[in-house]
């Protein structure tokens, strides 16, 4: 399959062709769902693939079949890291730099969904810690080890739309706590990153990205309160769909989930996904349109250069560390 791609592309329809052989990726999240998926796929077409994992023990068996269809030299290294503790992502991003082999792409996957008010290791919400300071600090430490014509390539979700950060009150220490407020505002965080990112590295080749890999059904859901609550938030996005004159939302398989990140990664073209939010592998257009995050299109604040510079900024204070 050539392209153009869609929704229903999978990773082995972008990837059709394409040798990998010789290329280093690193993959945050490789213990479930669309993290083992881009691995999968990855180490198939003959990428070396290093995948992050909190739970080591878990991604070893998730992985498994990652290793027995590794082809063309391609395999799967796995090294720990906790995004909700900046102290094991320091200790992961360390001894990568130590090792100091050169990584052709990031493909930061991991992330948690509409938690319960917590906090991370650090003290910060558990969704903006873990979602987007955690990567912040684990991509801005092993930044250097990024090959020129590299990329990063940050999965973040439709749910931007549900909110812009707020650098006032990242961890609603004074503004009531939502869960799909507080994950909204992260991924908002990891579009704006790339987008900051990539200005600040494009000059040596290597460019930025970020994506929304569609709906799909993995471990990401496990907090929105069981089957009942999911087909309540479902008919509601369908009611205002149909309300549009649209058809109803389709889950996305974990294959076709996974389709954007490497399309962005290795099949598109770094000119036009540099700096810029993708879906369905292609790169979206701004919609200010409703809050249904399922009609597509990027939030214009989720890609403000001065937005972008002001949470790098914040974002450093938080955590104590300049980049």
């Amino acid at each position: 399959m050539a392209g153009p791609f869609n929704a229903e592309s999978t990773t082995d329809d972008v990837l059709e062709g394409v040798d990998l052989g010789g290329k280093r990726v690193l993959v945050t999240g490789v213990s479930a769902g669309l993290g083992v998926e881009t691995a999968r796929a990855l180490a198939a077409h003959g990428a070396r693939v290093v995948g992050t994992a909190r739970d080591l023990g878990k991604a070893r068996k998730a992985t498994a079949h990652v290793l027995e269809g590794a082809a063309n030299g391609g395999g799967l290294e796995l090294v720990e890291m906790d995004l909700a503790s900046l102290a094991s992502v320091r200790a992961c991003a360390d001894a990568l730099v130590a090792d100091g082999r050169p990584i052709d792409v990031v493909i930061a996957n991991a992330g948690t969904m509409a938690t319960p008010l917590g906090h991370t290791a650090d003290g910060f919400e558990t969704q903006f810690g873990t979602n987007h300071l955690g990567h912040f600090v684990f991509v801005n430490r092993i930044a250097g080890l990024i090959a020129p014509g590299g990329r990063l390539v940050n999965v973040s979700s439709a749910g931007h739309r549900y909110g812009d950060v707020d650098l006032d009150d990242p961890n609603f220490e004074r503004t009531p706590y939502e869960p799909w407020k507080a994950y909204g505002r992260s991924k908002t965080a990891n579009i704006l990153f790339a987008v900051e990112f990539d200005r600040r590295h494009r000059g040596r080749g290597v460019r930025a990205t970020a994506l929304h890999p569609g709906g799909i059904r993995t471990e990401l859901g496990r907090h929105l309160g069981g089957d009942e609550a999911l087909e309540a938030r479902l008919a509601e996005i369908n009611a205002e769909l149909a309300a549009k004159g649209l058809p109803p939302f389709r889950w996305k398989t974990i294959p076709q989930g996974a389709a954007t990140s490497v399309w962005a990664g290795f099949v598109a073209p770094a000119e036009e996904v540099g700096g810029r939010y993708c879906e369905d592998c292609h790169v979206s257009a701004i919609s200010d349109g409703p809050i249904n995050p399922v009609l597509g299109g990027v939030r214009a604040y989720a890609l403000d250069p001065e937005r972008a510079a002001a949470l790098w900024a914040r974002s450093e204070a938080m955590v104590g560390e300049r980049f």
